[in-house]
């Protein structure tokens, strides 16, 4: 009942850290302390006085580069940190500020302590070579690195209760039982209402239902593989390339293709990716570009979503997201949208709506992300750019039904 939630409302808060994040929101996150870290840990690496430079995620030290891949960005310290600064946080025993300053100071204390990690790692490939980056010392580090972490929140407790004139031994600043529950500890026989009855059965009714869906074959629809994407698309002719490992490994996609298109009214090449998912019930789904674009060093400039009546798929104007993006002199206009069993999305979260909506109803969770992208030259006008893409854009959409099944 709901007096029962209030006794316990700390132990149902602290289930929630057991639970991982959703993909669409743990991918952004993770991308942005990649470059957090990335930054600090290059400055880091400047004062310890060792010359780099910084590319989004990249960071060149002359004779190596270091990539600060999805694994280093902190996030696997930070809420497993987080469940411990809670759990010290409630059971300290001290003012309600204290306890807000404890739990919140998780966050800078894992990404400083993880960029200051990363500024040791290239230090040591610096001066003693790339194995400094790789096997068990880059776990050991990280398992350090975790540890004094955690050390220095109950640090940070002592300092706490000492400025608060409280002098007593850490084992009783954080005690389960306040000195009145010490005296009044005892344990009652409780009746069980019919609200709890109801709780169970429900709670019986879930499991099953979900042990049903579980055991659903999921429909995995007919499609032609993108290695028959045409490379002639009427005037437009295109040169196919491929994703390095490391970004497959990443993206965990099923399909794609990456090709660059020109064409003799548009000399200024159109970059095509696709990226095709046959299922996106595990955690693989298609990443938004704007999360992707910043590990590149490019930054975001402008973002909209814009209707293209000139372009039709399955029987309605394109909407697509855009963007402009830039690094330094250089500037890109990006086109992008995600095809999902025959809806035509740009905002993330219908995304994992329709996905969650469509795996119960239709028991289908396939779809793919449509990137398209082309610089915008010095002298240039993004107009032009738009043109470039939307005259692209016009004739290539008419493959995609074969690709990306509706």
């Amino acid at each position: 009942g709901l007096r029962g939630s209030l006794v316990l409302w700390a132990g149902l808060i602290y289930l929630v850290f057991m639970i991982p994040l959703p993909r669409f929101i743990q991918f952004p996150l993770t991308s942005e302390l990649q470059l957090i870290s990335s930054q600090l840990g290059a400055a880091m690496l400047q004062w310890f006085g060792v010359s780099v430079y910084l590319e989004g995620n990249i960071i060149d030290l002359g004779l190596a580069k270091l990539q600060v891949v999805e694994a280093c960005s902190g996030l696997r310290y930070l809420f497993p940190l987080f469940s411990l600064s809670f759990l010290f946080a409630y059971l300290y025993k001290g003012s309600w500020w204290q306890r807000w300053l404890i739990f919140l100071s998780a966050a800078p204390l894992t990404i400083l302590l993880n960029s200051f990690r990363i500024g040791v790692i290239g230090v040591l490939v610096n001066y003693w070579g790339i194995d400094m980056a790789e096997g068990f010392l880059h776990d050991f580090e990280g398992w350090l690195v975790f540890m004094v972490c955690v050390g220095l929140l109950l640090l940070e407790i002592k300092l706490l209760a000492k400025l608060s004139g409280n002098r007593q031994p850490l084992s009783e600043l954080i005690s389960l039982y306040s000195e009145k529950e010490e005296r009044q500890r005892n344990i009652q026989a409780r009746v069980f209402s019919p609200v709890t009855y109801a709780i169970v059965g429900l709670m019986i009714a879930t499991a099953g239902v979900s042990q049903v869906l579980d055991q659903r074959q999921e429909i995995i629809p007919n499609r032609l593989s993108f290695l028959h994407f045409p490379m002639e698309i009427g005037n437009w002719r295109g040169q196919k390339d491929y994703l390095a490992q490391n970004y497959l490994d990443s993206l965990k996609l099923s399909d794609y293709i990456l090709a660059d298109y020109r064409s003799p009214d548009y000399p200024v090449p159109v970059n095509l990716l696709i990226a095709y998912y046959d299922s996106q019930r595990s955690g693989q789904s298609a990443h938004s570009p704007r999360s992707c674009i910043p590990g590149g060093g490019w930054e975001i400039q402008g973002m909209k979503d814009i209707m293209l009546p000139e372009v039709n798929l399955n029987g309605k104007p394109l909407k697509v997201k855009r963007l402009i993006i830039a690094k330094g002199q250089n500037k890109q206009l990006v086109y992008y949208w995600f095809q999902q069993r025959g809806r035509n999305l740009t905002n993330e979260y219908l995304v994992k709506w329709f996905i969650f909506y469509d795996s119960l109803t239709n028991n289908r969770t396939d779809g793919a992300l449509v990137r398209l992208v082309t610089p915008v030259t010095i002298g240039e006008s993004f107009k032009a750019g738009d043109q470039r893409l939307v005259a692209f854009a016009k004739l290539m959409v008419g493959q995609i039904p074969r690709y990306i099944p509706n």
